[in-house]
């Protein structure tokens, strides 16, 4: 009887042992919670970024307002009838 016991205590500690600290613990489970949940963050982010990117793809091919907007934004560019004024602060002479 008293090894019948002793078995049972054993098989007991071992799926103790297998929920902390085995495969599929609630340590381990906890920890893939957080990593899913920080994956769906930075997913949430690249999808907004790809919606920018493909807004300024559709931009860029159905006029020249896109790309107009785009050179003077990013090369310094103006238009034909335009006219440039720089201006200096007292700082920058």
């Amino acid at each position: 009887m008293r090894w019948i016991i002793g078995l049972l205590v054993l098989l007991l500690l071992m799926l103790q042992w297998r929920l902390w600290r085995g495969d599929g613990s609630i340590a381990e489970v906890r920890r893939l919670r957080e990593a899913v949940a920080e994956q769906r963050q930075d997913n949430v982010e690249l999808r907004r970024r790809n919606q920018a990117l493909a807004a300024d793809v559709r931009d860029l091919k159905q006029g020249l307002q896109g790309l107009e907007e785009r050179a003077r934004r990013e090369l310094g560019m103006i238009g034909r009838d335009e006219v440039f004024y720089r201006i200096f602060s007292r700082d920058e002479q």
